[in-house]
Protein backbone atom coordinates (compact mmCIF):
# COMPACT_ATOMS: atom_id res chain seq x y z
CA UNK A 1 0.00 0.00 0.00
CA UNK A 2 1.18 3.51 -1.39
CA UNK A 3 -0.01 5.75 1.68
CA UNK A 4 1.46 9.87 1.04
CA UNK A 5 1.60 12.21 4.02
CA UNK A 6 1.21 15.92 3.45
CA UNK A 7 1.81 18.89 5.44
CA UNK A 8 3.35 21.91 5.76
CA UNK A 9 4.02 23.50 9.49
CA UNK A 10 5.54 23.03 12.61
CA UNK A 11 2.62 21.12 14.50
CA UNK A 12 1.95 19.00 11.94
CA UNK A 13 5.11 17.67 11.15
CA UNK A 14 5.66 17.08 14.85
CA UNK A 15 2.00 15.15 15.32
CA UNK A 16 2.77 12.96 12.28
CA UNK A 17 6.50 12.18 12.84
CA UNK A 18 5.50 9.15 15.02
CA UNK A 19 3.20 8.12 12.17
CA UNK A 20 5.31 8.48 9.41
CA UNK A 21 8.16 5.97 11.97
CA UNK A 22 5.59 3.94 12.33
CA UNK A 23 4.76 3.38 8.75
CA UNK A 24 8.36 3.24 7.67
CA UNK A 25 9.19 0.28 10.01
CA UNK A 26 6.36 -1.86 8.36
CA UNK A 27 7.26 -3.55 4.99
CA UNK A 28 3.60 -3.57 4.04
CA UNK A 29 3.77 0.07 3.79
CA UNK A 30 5.47 2.06 0.66
CA UNK A 31 5.34 5.58 2.18
CA UNK A 32 6.06 8.96 0.65
CA UNK A 33 6.35 12.45 2.44
CA UNK A 34 5.43 15.88 0.72
CA UNK A 35 5.61 18.76 2.62
CA UNK A 36 4.47 22.40 1.10
CA UNK A 37 6.47 24.23 3.49
CA UNK A 38 3.99 26.64 5.11
CA UNK A 39 5.94 27.23 7.88
CA UNK A 40 9.63 26.76 6.19
CA UNK A 41 11.49 28.06 8.99
CA UNK A 42 10.13 26.89 11.57
CA UNK A 43 9.11 22.99 9.92
CA UNK A 44 13.34 22.56 8.81
CA UNK A 45 14.45 21.75 12.84
CA UNK A 46 11.21 19.72 13.18
CA UNK A 47 12.26 17.44 10.10
CA UNK A 48 15.76 17.21 11.35
CA UNK A 49 14.86 16.38 14.65
CA UNK A 50 13.19 13.26 13.92
CA UNK A 51 15.32 12.53 10.65
CA UNK A 52 11.95 13.13 8.28
CA UNK A 53 12.77 13.00 4.66
CA UNK A 54 10.52 14.46 1.99
CA UNK A 55 9.87 12.83 -1.30
CA UNK A 56 8.38 16.37 -2.69
CA UNK A 57 9.16 19.98 -1.44
CA UNK A 58 6.75 22.60 -2.79
CA UNK A 59 8.24 25.63 -1.02
CA UNK A 60 5.29 27.24 -1.27
CA UNK A 61 5.76 30.25 0.88
CA UNK A 62 5.66 33.59 -0.08
CA UNK A 63 6.03 36.72 1.94
CA UNK A 64 2.97 38.65 2.88
CA UNK A 65 0.86 35.70 1.18
CA UNK A 66 -2.42 35.29 1.78
CA UNK A 67 -4.39 32.55 2.65
CA UNK A 68 -6.24 32.12 -0.09
CA UNK A 69 -2.71 32.77 -2.62
CA UNK A 70 -1.61 29.96 -0.58
CA UNK A 71 -4.68 28.06 -0.79
CA UNK A 72 -4.78 27.49 -4.49
CA UNK A 73 -1.02 27.34 -4.94
CA UNK A 74 -1.37 24.56 -2.75
CA UNK A 75 -4.32 22.87 -4.82
CA UNK A 76 -2.27 23.81 -8.42
CA UNK A 77 1.31 22.32 -6.60
CA UNK A 78 -0.18 19.52 -5.05
CA UNK A 79 -2.06 17.61 -7.95
CA UNK A 80 1.05 16.70 -10.29
CA UNK A 81 2.21 14.96 -7.02
CA UNK A 82 -0.74 12.62 -6.87
CA UNK A 83 -0.40 11.82 -10.30
CA UNK A 84 3.12 11.15 -10.27
CA UNK A 85 2.62 9.22 -6.86
CA UNK A 86 -0.58 7.69 -7.53
CA UNK A 87 -1.22 6.81 -3.54
CA UNK A 88 -3.54 4.30 -2.38
CA UNK A 89 -4.22 6.81 0.05
CA UNK A 90 -3.35 9.99 1.90
CA UNK A 91 -2.56 10.92 5.32
CA UNK A 92 -3.36 14.82 6.62
CA UNK A 93 -3.36 16.23 9.96
CA UNK A 94 -4.80 18.62 11.91
CA UNK A 95 -6.57 21.98 10.69
CA UNK A 96 -4.05 23.72 8.65
CA UNK A 97 -4.38 25.55 5.24
CA UNK A 98 -2.13 22.75 3.82
CA UNK A 99 -4.55 19.99 5.32
CA UNK A 100 -7.29 20.92 4.25
CA UNK A 101 -5.97 21.84 0.70
CA UNK A 102 -4.61 18.45 0.21
CA UNK A 103 -7.54 16.61 1.55
CA UNK A 104 -9.33 18.22 -1.52
CA UNK A 105 -6.68 17.71 -4.00
CA UNK A 106 -6.94 14.00 -3.08
CA UNK A 107 -10.78 13.78 -2.99
CA UNK A 108 -10.98 15.85 -6.98
CA UNK A 109 -8.20 12.49 -7.58
CA UNK A 110 -10.91 10.09 -5.60
CA UNK A 111 -8.19 9.18 -3.53
CA UNK A 112 -9.23 8.13 0.17
CA UNK A 113 -8.20 10.47 2.89
CA UNK A 114 -6.89 9.73 6.19
CA UNK A 115 -7.45 12.67 9.00
CA UNK A 116 -5.18 12.40 11.63
CA UNK A 117 -6.64 14.27 14.53
CA UNK A 118 -9.78 14.27 13.26
CA UNK A 119 -13.47 15.61 14.91
CA UNK A 120 -12.26 18.64 17.10
CA UNK A 121 -14.82 21.34 17.00
CA UNK A 122 -15.68 24.50 19.06
CA UNK A 123 -18.65 25.20 16.92
CA UNK A 124 -17.57 28.83 15.93
CA UNK A 125 -16.93 29.05 12.67
CA UNK A 126 -14.60 32.33 13.74
CA UNK A 127 -12.59 31.06 16.59
CA UNK A 128 -10.04 29.84 15.92
CA UNK A 129 -9.91 30.75 12.27
CA UNK A 130 -9.78 29.76 9.65
CA UNK A 131 -8.55 26.43 11.92
CA UNK A 132 -12.40 25.34 12.08
CA UNK A 133 -13.81 25.36 8.62
CA UNK A 134 -10.36 23.84 7.34
CA UNK A 135 -10.98 20.81 10.00
CA UNK A 136 -14.66 20.27 9.05
CA UNK A 137 -13.99 20.28 5.15
CA UNK A 138 -11.27 17.77 5.78
CA UNK A 139 -13.60 15.35 7.67
CA UNK A 140 -16.59 15.50 5.27
CA UNK A 141 -14.26 14.61 2.18
CA UNK A 142 -12.06 11.78 4.28
CA UNK A 143 -13.43 8.30 4.61
CA UNK A 144 -10.82 7.15 7.51
CA UNK A 145 -11.09 9.43 10.84
CA UNK A 146 -8.64 9.07 13.63
CA UNK A 147 -10.60 10.53 16.40
CA UNK A 148 -7.70 11.16 19.49
CA UNK A 149 -10.84 11.26 22.08
CA UNK A 150 -14.28 9.79 22.58
CA UNK A 151 -15.53 13.64 22.37
CA UNK A 152 -13.98 13.87 18.98
CA UNK A 153 -15.48 10.77 17.87
CA UNK A 154 -19.27 12.01 19.05
CA UNK A 155 -18.65 15.43 17.67
CA UNK A 156 -17.86 13.84 13.87
CA UNK A 157 -21.32 11.37 14.58
CA UNK A 158 -23.18 14.10 15.49
CA UNK A 159 -22.65 15.92 12.03
CA UNK A 160 -23.87 13.00 10.09
CA UNK A 161 -21.10 12.91 7.82
CA UNK A 162 -22.54 9.33 6.34
CA UNK A 163 -20.00 6.39 6.16
CA UNK A 164 -16.91 6.63 7.17
CA UNK A 165 -14.53 4.53 9.46
CA UNK A 166 -14.07 6.26 12.62
CA UNK A 167 -11.21 4.85 15.04
CA UNK A 168 -10.07 6.83 18.61
CA UNK A 169 -6.40 6.42 18.75
CA UNK A 170 -5.29 8.91 21.28
CA UNK A 171 -3.17 12.11 20.18
CA UNK A 172 -0.11 11.66 18.05
CA UNK A 173 1.36 14.65 19.66
CA UNK A 174 1.56 11.99 23.36
CA UNK A 175 3.83 9.89 20.89
CA UNK A 176 5.63 12.75 19.60
CA UNK A 177 6.41 13.93 23.56
CA UNK A 178 7.85 10.20 24.58
CA UNK A 179 10.07 10.07 21.77
CA UNK A 180 11.51 13.61 22.48
CA UNK A 181 11.30 13.07 26.12
CA UNK A 182 13.82 9.75 25.54
CA UNK A 183 16.08 12.28 23.45
CA UNK A 184 16.59 15.04 26.02
CA UNK A 185 20.12 16.29 26.90
CA UNK A 186 21.39 14.22 23.73
CA UNK A 187 22.57 15.19 19.97
CA UNK A 188 22.90 18.73 19.08
CA UNK A 189 19.98 20.43 21.03
CA UNK A 190 22.09 19.75 23.74
CA UNK A 191 24.08 23.16 23.50
CA UNK A 192 20.70 24.87 22.79
CA UNK A 193 19.09 23.33 26.19
CA UNK A 194 22.60 24.24 28.44
CA UNK A 195 21.93 27.75 26.85
CA UNK A 196 18.28 27.81 28.59
CA UNK A 197 19.35 26.62 31.53
CA UNK A 198 19.82 29.69 33.51
CA UNK A 199 15.85 30.65 32.76
CA UNK A 200 14.51 28.14 34.71
CA UNK A 201 17.23 28.32 37.16
CA UNK A 202 15.65 28.09 40.96
CA UNK A 203 14.56 31.46 42.50
CA UNK A 204 11.43 32.03 40.55
CA UNK A 205 8.46 30.50 39.34
CA UNK A 206 9.21 29.96 35.54
CA UNK A 207 6.03 31.06 33.88
CA UNK A 208 6.58 29.52 29.81
CA UNK A 209 4.05 31.59 27.04
CA UNK A 210 3.12 30.74 23.45
CA UNK A 211 0.78 33.01 20.94
CA UNK A 212 0.09 32.91 17.58
CA UNK A 213 -3.67 32.58 17.11
CA UNK A 214 -5.02 35.07 14.10
CA UNK A 215 -8.38 35.66 15.79
CA UNK A 216 -5.90 37.46 18.61
CA UNK A 217 -4.19 39.97 16.27
CA UNK A 218 -4.65 43.38 17.33
CA UNK A 219 -5.84 44.26 20.57
CA UNK A 220 -5.68 40.51 21.44
CA UNK A 221 -2.13 40.86 21.42
CA UNK A 222 -2.49 43.80 22.99
CA UNK A 223 -4.02 42.65 26.20
CA UNK A 224 -1.80 39.58 26.55
CA UNK A 225 1.07 42.17 26.25
CA UNK A 226 -0.40 43.72 29.33
CA UNK A 227 -1.35 41.07 31.16
CA UNK A 228 2.30 39.91 31.32
CA UNK A 229 3.80 43.28 32.01
CA UNK A 230 1.42 43.17 35.39
CA UNK A 231 2.45 39.17 36.04
CA UNK A 232 6.11 40.05 36.03
CA UNK A 233 5.83 42.74 38.18
CA UNK A 234 5.90 40.19 40.56
CA UNK A 235 9.31 39.30 42.02
CA UNK A 236 8.52 35.85 42.33
CA UNK A 237 8.19 35.15 38.32
CA UNK A 238 10.44 34.81 35.55
CA UNK A 239 8.59 34.82 31.85
CA UNK A 240 10.08 32.96 28.65
CA UNK A 241 8.55 33.58 25.45
CA UNK A 242 9.73 32.00 22.66
CA UNK A 243 7.98 34.49 20.18
CA UNK A 244 6.17 33.32 16.83
CA UNK A 245 7.85 34.64 13.78
CA UNK A 246 4.37 36.08 12.16
CA UNK A 247 5.33 39.89 11.95
CA UNK A 248 1.46 40.65 13.70
CA UNK A 249 3.22 38.49 17.10
CA UNK A 250 6.51 39.99 17.09
CA UNK A 251 5.95 43.48 16.65
CA UNK A 252 3.54 43.93 19.41
CA UNK A 253 5.24 41.90 21.78
CA UNK A 254 9.02 43.30 21.27
CA UNK A 255 7.42 46.82 21.27
CA UNK A 256 5.24 46.15 24.95
CA UNK A 257 7.74 43.83 26.16
CA UNK A 258 11.51 43.76 24.67
CA UNK A 259 13.58 44.88 27.64
CA UNK A 260 11.65 44.21 30.75
CA UNK A 261 13.88 42.15 33.29
CA UNK A 262 11.68 39.37 33.90
CA UNK A 263 10.28 38.56 30.68
CA UNK A 264 12.82 36.99 28.31
CA UNK A 265 11.55 36.99 24.50
CA UNK A 266 13.49 34.43 22.82
CA UNK A 267 13.17 33.14 18.82
CA UNK A 268 10.98 30.14 18.43
CA UNK A 269 12.61 26.93 20.05
CA UNK A 270 13.29 23.93 18.43
CA UNK A 271 11.11 21.22 19.43
CA UNK A 272 13.47 19.19 21.72
CA UNK A 273 14.42 22.37 23.75
CA UNK A 274 10.97 23.22 23.66
CA UNK A 275 9.92 20.02 25.58
CA UNK A 276 12.98 20.77 28.04
CA UNK A 277 11.48 24.14 28.96
CA UNK A 278 7.79 22.61 29.58
CA UNK A 279 8.96 20.36 32.01
CA UNK A 280 10.08 22.71 34.23
CA UNK A 281 7.94 25.53 33.79
CA UNK A 282 5.87 26.35 36.88
CA UNK A 283 2.45 26.97 34.67
CA UNK A 284 2.50 27.97 30.63
CA UNK A 285 0.48 30.25 29.13
CA UNK A 286 -0.56 29.69 25.41
CA UNK A 287 -3.29 29.43 22.87
CA UNK A 288 -1.77 26.41 21.30
CA UNK A 289 -4.06 23.61 20.53
CA UNK A 290 -0.37 21.23 21.00
CA UNK A 291 0.52 22.56 24.20
CA UNK A 292 -2.57 21.81 25.89
CA UNK A 293 -2.15 18.64 25.03
CA UNK A 294 1.29 18.22 26.17
CA UNK A 295 1.82 19.87 29.18
CA UNK A 296 -1.16 17.28 30.85
CA UNK A 297 1.59 14.67 30.35
CA UNK A 298 4.50 16.78 31.87
CA UNK A 299 2.67 17.82 34.68
CA UNK A 300 2.33 21.14 33.95
CA UNK A 301 -1.01 23.52 34.76
CA UNK A 302 -2.29 25.17 31.38
CA UNK A 303 -4.35 28.52 31.36
CA UNK A 304 -5.09 29.06 27.62
CA UNK A 305 -5.98 32.43 26.55
CA UNK A 306 -8.55 31.71 24.04
CA UNK A 307 -12.82 32.25 24.56
CA UNK A 308 -13.45 28.66 23.12
CA UNK A 309 -11.27 25.91 22.82
CA UNK A 310 -11.22 22.69 20.30
CA UNK A 311 -9.77 20.58 23.26
CA UNK A 312 -12.57 21.13 26.25
CA UNK A 313 -11.52 17.61 27.71
CA UNK A 314 -8.40 19.25 29.73
CA UNK A 315 -10.32 21.79 30.65
CA UNK A 316 -13.47 18.82 32.12
CA UNK A 317 -10.45 16.95 33.92
CA UNK A 318 -9.08 20.00 35.30
CA UNK A 319 -5.60 20.53 33.60
CA UNK A 320 -6.13 23.88 31.89
CA UNK A 321 -8.49 26.22 32.41
CA UNK A 322 -9.84 29.33 29.99
CA UNK A 323 -8.58 32.58 30.93
CA UNK A 324 -9.69 34.65 27.23
CA UNK A 325 -7.40 37.25 26.76
CA UNK A 326 -8.22 39.77 29.25
CA UNK A 327 -5.69 41.16 31.34
CA UNK A 328 -7.47 40.97 34.33
CA UNK A 329 -8.26 37.52 34.25
CA UNK A 330 -4.90 35.75 32.77
CA UNK A 331 -3.22 37.43 36.11
CA UNK A 332 -5.37 36.34 38.59
CA UNK A 333 -5.55 32.88 37.39
CA UNK A 334 -1.30 32.35 37.21
CA UNK A 335 -1.30 34.51 40.48
CA UNK A 336 -3.60 31.27 41.93
CA UNK A 337 -1.16 28.91 40.21
CA UNK A 338 1.73 30.53 41.94
CA UNK A 339 0.69 31.34 45.12
CA UNK A 340 -1.34 28.39 46.19
CA UNK A 341 0.95 25.27 46.16
CA UNK A 342 -1.34 22.57 46.75
CA UNK A 343 -4.07 23.69 43.87
CA UNK A 344 -0.78 23.58 41.78
CA UNK A 345 0.07 19.62 42.89
CA UNK A 346 -3.76 18.70 42.62
CA UNK A 347 -3.72 19.65 38.74
CA UNK A 348 0.02 18.32 38.14
CA UNK A 349 -1.29 15.04 39.33
CA UNK A 350 -4.29 14.88 37.10
CA UNK A 351 -4.09 11.86 34.05
CA UNK A 352 -3.69 12.93 30.76
CA UNK A 353 -7.07 12.77 28.77
CA UNK A 354 -5.39 13.22 25.09
CA UNK A 355 -3.32 9.50 24.69
CA UNK A 356 -1.29 6.68 25.79
CA UNK A 357 1.52 7.07 23.13
CA UNK A 358 0.59 4.07 21.31
CA UNK A 359 -1.69 6.45 18.81
CA UNK A 360 0.36 5.73 16.05
CA UNK A 361 0.27 2.23 16.30
CA UNK A 362 -3.53 2.54 16.14
CA UNK A 363 -3.83 4.83 13.14
CA UNK A 364 -1.23 1.88 11.77
CA UNK A 365 -3.37 -1.06 12.07
CA UNK A 366 -6.30 1.31 10.91
CA UNK A 367 -4.74 1.85 7.74
CA UNK A 368 -3.90 -1.82 6.89
CA UNK A 369 -7.70 -2.75 7.79
CA UNK A 370 -6.46 -4.33 11.23
CA UNK A 371 -8.17 -4.94 14.28
CA UNK A 372 -7.62 -1.78 16.35
CA UNK A 373 -7.66 -1.39 20.27
CA UNK A 374 -9.32 2.17 20.69
CA UNK A 375 -7.76 4.35 23.34
CA UNK A 376 -9.96 5.24 26.62
CA UNK A 377 -9.01 7.64 28.65
CA UNK A 378 -8.09 7.10 32.11
CA UNK A 379 -11.55 6.21 34.42
CA UNK A 380 -10.88 8.76 37.26
CA UNK A 381 -11.13 11.30 33.86
CA UNK A 382 -13.47 9.75 31.48
CA UNK A 383 -16.08 11.81 31.85
CA UNK A 384 -16.35 13.85 29.05
CA UNK A 385 -18.11 17.33 27.13
CA UNK A 386 -21.25 17.05 24.85
CA UNK A 387 -20.62 17.42 21.49
CA UNK A 388 -20.21 20.54 19.84
CA UNK A 389 -22.99 21.97 18.70
CA UNK A 390 -22.03 23.82 14.84
CA UNK A 391 -22.80 27.06 14.40
CA UNK A 392 -22.25 29.39 10.88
Amino acid sequence: MKVLTVFGTRPEAIKLAPVIAAMAADPAIDQRVCITGQHREMLDPVLGAFAIRPDHDLALMRPGQSLNRLASRALGALDPVLQEERPDRILVHGDTTTAMAAAVAAFHRRIPVGHVEAGLRTGDLGRPWPEEMNRRCIDAVADQLYAPTPLARANLLAENLGPREIVVTGNTVIDALRLAEARLGSGQEAARIAELAPLAAPGARLVLVTGHRRESFGQGFEDICTALADLAARQDVRIVYPVHLNPQVREPVHARLGGHPRIHLIEPLDYLPFVWLLRRAHLVLTDSGGVQEEAPSLGTPVLVMRDVTERPEAVAAGTAQLVGTDPAAIVAAAARLIEDSAEHARIARIANPYGDGAASGRILAAIKGEPVSEFAPDPAIAAQPAPVALTA
